[in-house]
């Protein structure tokens, strides 16, 4: 054994010995292919002084300094208020499904008592003296409206005159001395331009959300009405229910848009907010305010938007502007001398990149109004300048301003108590004289009530007269009422008939 331990460590040193020896010999061989000794470096970092940190959501202006949120929004909050409104659900007369039953007990009304709905959204204060803008859908069908601003004050409302056209409303309250925001111009707006969203998500009063402009010109078809104008701002600054007639505001603090819609799957924001631009809402409002209604310019054309299909179909060549496929007569484009196949390229200077760039241009003008447009027939550009028309082919404003009521061809009185309550109605407008006129042509009675236009509640003669100032003369009206002895009517009417 211990011959055997002998022999082991003998061989080990021998392996170490022989690792030795070539570890040299290599080291040797390489010193002298290089002809120098190799030199080993250590390469170290210089040390340095570290920059201050910044956030990461730290934002910029285009010329690469930090941009400042506060000025605008401080300027912004006190002029955006909380607008609240009540509608008049009406109960439902029901039995209980049984015949026997309701024969046996006697037939009950379960719903009798009519519970009112609550709303809430926002709206913008445009004039010191108590003028505020929001959206139609945001006050229509209202019964009752009350406006609290952010002092926590609260005033009670009426509506100056609405569109459905543009989802624009004019309410006004009796104040003096508010805040009010300055309109800016919207057309100047560029994309990536930082925006803030001011308004009143989910009753959280007083909310500033910032953002940037994603898109412009944007036509989501949210607005169900035949002369719609849809151009939205879009942005990608949050905006949640609630926010609707909020403000959009550029960071000089200038009103360049109301809040009106969002695209969601969920009812929540998801990354898109719409905004009308101030250039549709200041001239809404100027109208509303001079008018009781706005003021339709019509450029009397039907287009396509130019892509691969319509191209192809009418040998274009270029994907630019929007295709004229129709000319209504007696219009502004007819008297211009605007022809099918015409490809509208610019209007006013602006190029014409969908049809929602020519809802914007035309639905910011009045009747009477000048467009320079630029045109491709047949390949050659074409310069023409139209005067805008009213749907009837009228230049002067005021003359689309037709009193309505006269046309109807009555007088009314307000309902008196007795018979509201006989008949179980709120409110009316009773017809106390028939003369020539359109009520007369349907059949209308004397003594009918009208208690609803358009599915909007009609209290009073004055309320009636509201009403009736903005209706779209393009869809005509529907009334509904009833005769003193409880027999129900309605009747629609074409003001154009």
């Amino acid at each position: 054994m211990e011959n055997y331990n002998m022999t082991t460590k003998k061989t080990f040193l021998l392996v170490l010995l022989t690792a030795i020896i070539t570890g040299i010999v290599t080291a040797l061989a390489i010193t002298t292919f290089n002809g120098k000794k190799e030199e080993v470096r250590v390469v170290t970092s210089p040390i340095t002084e570290s920059k201050p940190p910044i956030y990461a959501t730290a934002a910029f202006s285009a010329e690469g300094e930090p941009v400042n949120f506060s000025e605008a929004a401080e300027r912004t909050v006190h002029s955006v208020v909380h607008v609240k409104t009540v509608y008049e659900a009406k109960g439902r007369d029901r039995s209980s499904g049984d015949p026997f039953f309701d024969w046996f007990f006697g037939y009950r009304d379960y719903d009798r008592t009519p519970q009112p709905a609550m709303g809430s959204s926002s709206g913008v204060i445009i004039s010191a003296d108590g003028y505020i803008v929001t959206n139609n859908h945001v006050i229509d069908g209202a019964s009752e409206i009350n406006v609290t601003f952010n002092d926590k004050k609260t005033l009670t409302a009426k509506v100056i005159g609405a569109d459905k056209n543009t989802d624009i409303a004019l309410i006004k309250v009796d104040a003096n001395d508010l805040p009010a925001l300055t309109f800016g111009n919207s057309d100047n707006l560029r994309l990536g331009e930082w925006v803030l969203a001011v308004g009143n998500p989910f009753n959280l009063t007083s909310t500033v959300t910032a953002g940037i402009v994603s898109a412009k010109a944007r036509d989501i078809n949210i607005i169900n009405s035949e002369f719609r104008i849809e151009s939205f701002i879009q942005t990608d600054a949050v905006i949640n229910p609630g926010n609707s007639g909020g403000a959009l505001v550029n960071l000089r603090g200038e009103l360049i848009g109301i809040n009106t819609a969002i695209a969601s799957r969920s009812g929540q924001y998801e990354g898109y907010g719409f905004a009308v631009p101030s250039s549709i809402v200041k001239k809404t409002v100027e109208d509303l305010m001079e008018f009781g209604t706005v003021q339709r310019a019509l450029l009397g054309i039907r287009y396509q938007e130019i892509n691969q299909e319509v191209a192809k179909e009418y040998g274009i060549k270029k994907l630019k502007g929007v295709y004229i496929a129709g000319v209504e007569d007696n219009s502004a484009a007819k008297e211009a001398g605007i022809q099918v196949g015409d490809i509208l390229l610019n209007i006013n200077g602006k190029e014409v990149t969908s049809s929602s760039v020519v809802q914007e241009e035309v639905g910011k003008s009045r009747p009477g109004d000048k467009m320079e447009l630029t045109l491709n027939r047949d390949g050659k550009m074409k310069q023409i300048t139209v005067i805008l028309r009213t749907k009837a082919g009228k230049l002067d404003p005021a003359l689309a301003n037709a009193d309505i009521i006269t046309r109807l061809g009555a007088t009314y009185k307000d309902v008196t108590p007795e018979t509201r309550r006989k008949l179980g109605i709120y409110g009316g407008a009773q017809i106390d004289k028939l003369s020539d006129g359109k009520l007369k042509e349907k059949g209308i009675k004397e003594g009918f009530i009208i208690t609803s236009v358009n599915q909007r509640t009609v209290r009073s003669v004055d309320g009636l007269k509201d009403l009736l100032k903005n209706v779209d003369e393009s869809n005509g009206i529907l009334i509904v009422g009833i005769y003193p002895n409880g027999q129900k009517g309605y009747t629609v009417i074409g003001l154009d008939d």
